[in-house]
C-alpha cells in the first residue's frame, strides 16, 4: 500500500455539511423576510430552487465565467424571480444576510472529527484546498471546530486559480512543501477534486456519500469518512 504524508481535503460537501447548513440558513431567511406572504412557494420549493440556481452559478464561477461578486449578487434575485416574485419585492440585503449567517453554522459530516483526530495522531499533515471564498471558509472552520486540524488552508482567492486547474494543486504542493507522490486529495467533486488532483499527479479519494453512479477512475472511493481508516 502506498505511503502518504500530506492529505489535502476539500471543505464544502466533504467535511462541512453544506446542504444541512444552507437549508437551516434558508429557513431562517424564509421566516425573517416573511417570504410566505407572497403565496407563491413553500420553504421546500424555495430551498430547492436556490440549490439549483446556486449550483449552476458555482459551475460558471469554477469555469471563470462569473465573478465572486456576480455570484453573490445574482443567486437570490434569480431564485426569487424564478419563483414568481417581482424584482421590486426582492429584499435588497437577502444575499448579504445569507452570507452573514451561513458560515456560523456548524454541521459536519458523520465521523469528521473522529477521523481527523485519528489522522493527526497517525502523524499525517492535513491541509485544506478549497474554491470557497476565503472570508467565509475561515469562519466555517472556526464555527465547526475544524480549524485546529489543518496546517494550511489553500483557497482559490489566495492562489489565483480554481480547482480543477492543475496550477491550484501545484500552488498547494509548493505552499505545504509536499510532493505529488506523497500526497492524497479527498473531495466530493469528480471534476474539481478527483480530475484536478489526477491531472496534477496526485492520488485521489472520491467522497461519494450518496453512492452516485459514475464512470470515473479514482484511486479510492468512500461513502463514509470513517472508511479512510481502511487505507490510512
Amino acid at each position: 500500500m502506498k505511503t502518504y504524508r500530506h492529505l489535502f481535503f476539500d471543505l464544502d460537501h466533504t467535511l462541512w455539511d453544506f446542504e444541512t447548513n444552507a437549508n437551516e440558513t434558508l429557513e431562517q431567511l424564509f421566516t425573517d423576510y416573511d417570504l410566505a406572504r407572497h403565496g407563491l412557494f413553500t420553504l421546500a420549493e424555495f430551498s430547492q430552487r436556490y440549490s439549483e440556481v446556486n449550483h449552476a452559478l458555482w459551475r460558471l464561477y469554477q469555469s471563470n465565467k462569473v465573478t465572486q461578486k456576480q455570484l453573490r449578487e445574482v443567486r437570490f434575485s434569480r431564485t426569487l424571480t424564478r419563483l414568481g416574485v417581482a424584482e421590486a419585492d426582492i429584499p435588497a440585503d437577502i444575499s448579504a444576510r445569507f452570507t452573514d449567517i451561513l458560515p456560523y453554522k456548524s454541521a459536519v459530516f458523520p465521523h469528521t472529527h473522529e477521523v481527523l483526530t485519528y489522522l493527526k495522531k497517525k502523524d499525517y499533515r492535513l491541509h485544506l484546498i478549497t474554491n470557497g471564498f476565503e472570508d467565509v471558509q475561515r469562519i466555517k472552520l472556526v464555527s465547526s471546530q475544524l480549524a485546529a486540524y489543518f496546517e494550511e488552508v489553500i483557497t482559490s482567492e489566495h492562489s489565483g486559480f480554481l480547482k480543477p486547474d492543475p496550477r491550484m494543486f501545484a500552488h498547494a504542493l509548493a505552499r505545504t512543501g509536499a510532493t505529488a507522490p506523497e500526497s492524497l486529495m479527498v473531495g466530493d467533486n469528480l471534476e474539481c477534486d478527483v480530475l484536478g488532483a489526477y491531472n496534477a499527479g496526485i492520488d485521489q479519494v472520491y467522497f461519494n456519500p450518496a453512492k452516485r453512479r459514475h464512470f470515473a477512475e479514482t484511486t479510492y472511493e468512500i461513502s463514509s469518512l470513517d472508511e479512510l481508516r481502511a487505507f490510512l
